[in-house]
């Protein structure tokens, strides 16, 4: 197939306008449609490694750890054993990655040059998204079933505490500045910082002009963070320096996952209609740049920063499950 003759057929099943911002310029241009291994469930959180551009992705449904080549283009392998598997995180200079098994409330270690499991650690009711701060050697993973931070050791691979947030914990993030681990609470509408030196909770920020703030990403050069409030589709941007709210977007129906890719400035909103919303940051100012629907439940996201490859893993293309590639018009 001509790539002309891709683009046309590509969106057609985007829809009839095909993926165009508002004021007629491209947002995201289709690459490949790949087929994903398991069954037509769903998908959850991704990770990439930029060392051996893998992608890792929780099939949620299948209870399954997706490793995908980004360069082959292909599955490498489809691991059992996550049941209602959630956020994944892999570190490339570990050569680990943890996911969250939510169905069996435990924190799956893996090596990832071997594909062995080498632990199962208790993670609260319904373990979600990990972060990982780097020098205290700790990866923490939000519950939001019993509103605690689980925090594990990556030397010993052993869970060492749980911090109370006060609420349903929503995403969690490494703020690389201040050296922090910042938490959605959503039934609280804050935004709570750890310090991972103490593994205690120092400040607690109010989140106006949202509800049940969930998604959760950090440009942390700008001093910014970005809040996707699923209970009123709105965007937050959060200026790390004084903590307040600085603008607040709309979004598609139900945001979820957050993907930034910094050396571009787009950000990427996935939600679950299936719309991408996508914006650009310049210096510190954020401005929207248009919504892609990208697919039927199109509410996860990933980007490789170096090729500008944005990844959104659907459930149900034509009875599979398929990874849809996309990229900036342009590049």
């Amino acid at each position: 197939m001509r790539p002309r003759d891709f683009i046309l057929v590509f969106g057609a099943v985007l829809g009839a306008a095909g993926p165009r911002a508002a004021d007629g310029a491209c947002v995201l241009a289709p690459v490949a449609d790949v087929p994903l291994s398991g069954g037509a469930t769903r998908f959850d959180y991704q990770s990439f490694d930029p060392r051996t551009n893998r992608l890792y992705l929780s099939h949620m449904g299948d209870g399954e750890l997706v490793v995908f080549d980004t360069q082959l283009r292909r599955v490498v392998t489809s691991l059992g054993g996550f049941p209602t598997v959630t956020g994944v995180l892999v570190i490339p200079e570990l050569h680990r990655v943890f996911a969250s098994a939510a169905g069996s409330h435990e924190v799956v270690v893996v090596d990832t040059e071997t594909w062995k499991t080498l632990a199962r650690l208790p993670a609260g009711q319904f373990p979600d998204g990990l972060a990982f701060a780097p020098d205290a050697h700790q990866v923490y993973v939000s519950d939001e079933g019993e509103g605690k931070e689980t925090v594990i050791d990556v030397r010993s691979n052993r869970r060492v505490t749980a911090i109370d947030v006060g609420g349903e914990a929503g995403n969690t993030q490494f703020d690389s500045v201040s050296q922090q681990i910042l938490v959605n609470v959503q039934t609280r509408n804050q935004l709570v910082v750890i310090d991972p030196k103490t593994d205690a909770v120092v400040a607690r920020h109010a989140l106006a002009g949202g509800k049940s703030p969930h998604g959760l990403c950090i440009a942390a050069s700008a001093r910014l963070a970005f809040v996707a409030c699923e209970g009123d589709s709105k965007l937050l941007v959060l200026d790390l320096n004084t903590w307040s709210v600085t603008n607040v977007f709309t979004t598609g129906q139900g945001p979820d996952v957050l993907a930034f890719d910094a050396a571009l400035g787009r950000l990427y909103v996935a939600t679950e209609s299936g719309l991408v919303s996508v914006f650009r940051l310049e210096g510190r100012t954020l401005s929207s740049l248009g919504e892609v629907r990208a697919g039927p439940d199109a509410h996860s996201v990933c980007v490789n920063p170096s090729t500008h490859e944005v990844f959104l893993p659907l459930k149900n293309v034509g009875g599979h499950p398929v990874l849809r590639i996309m990229r900036p018009a342009g590049f």
